[in-house]
């Protein structure tokens, strides 16, 4: 059995585990019972009725979170020509082609989300290794190998997440910091509750969205409604 501090204990007193809490007062919760003396983030893990060993249940997306995540994202982009103007335009932290292939191949990889342009994805592919077991690859079910990198660019660094179902058939994605307000959580919640219904992939079967539970790191689960965050998506 897991052993916590003294910390998580009192403030796992605070939530009844029993309990699926309306989306305001789970929201008033999870910043209460942060644990850490820094601006803890907050977790959704959202479990759903599907098995990923199927290639017709992969659940996959992008939402754009209307209050972003809280997180400075830094974007790293495959681009050459007018593309790469446009790029360092629309606020990329690092452009190139060759250059950047031969800098990520020698070790460099300070930043958290990767784009490319089609036409360089020949170049990028050699970087499978190195990329892909960090999750940075682009890819164009996720929407980071496109020619729109101005939009995509600013969605990104605005909020912008991908979501993916995991082999336990759980999402787990950040949806702000305990420093938001209440309301700010709510918003960012209904909009990934919202995004991951709309994924329902063709072969899903009964029931599809199980169970949503939101922490701060570090701190106790706390269930919420999701028909709830569902009515507060179709009313925006």
């Amino acid at each position: 059995m897991a052993h916590h501090g003294k910390k998580y204990e009192e403030a796992a007193k605070l939530v009844d585990r029993m309990q699926v809490y309306e989306p305001a007062a789970a929201a008033e919760l999870v910043k209460q019972t942060s644990t850490v003396s820094f601006d803890a983030s907050v977790e959704a893990h959202l479990r759903l009725g599907v098995d990923p060993r199927h290639a017709d249940q992969m659940v996959r997306g992008t939402v754009v979170l209307p209050h972003g995540t809280g997180k400075i994202v830094r974007v790293a982009v495959f681009a050459q020509g007018e593309k790469a103007q446009e790029a360092l335009r629309a606020g990329a932290d690092e452009v190139g082609a060759e250059d950047l292939v031969k800098k990520i191949d020698a070790g460099w990889l300070e930043f958290d989300v990767a784009l490319a342009t089609p036409d360089l994805m020949g170049q990028v592919g050699r970087l499978g290794k190195i990329l892909g077991r960090r999750g940075l690859m682009p890819n164009p079910k996720a929407g980071t190998i496109t020619f729109d990198l101005e939009r995509v660019i600013k969605e990104v660094k605005g909020g912008r997440i991908e979501f993916k179902v995991d082999k336990s058939a759980i999402i787990h994605v950040p949806v702000g910091k305990v420093s938001f307000e209440a309301p700010a959580l709510v918003d960012n919640l209904a909009a990934l509750v919202d995004a991951v219904n709309r994924a329902r992939p063709a072969g899903a079967k009964g029931q599809y969205l199980r169970g949503l539970s939101i922490a701060s790191t570090m701190g106790p689960g706390i269930r919420v409604d999701m028909p709830a965050l569902l009515a507060v998506a179709a009313a925006a």
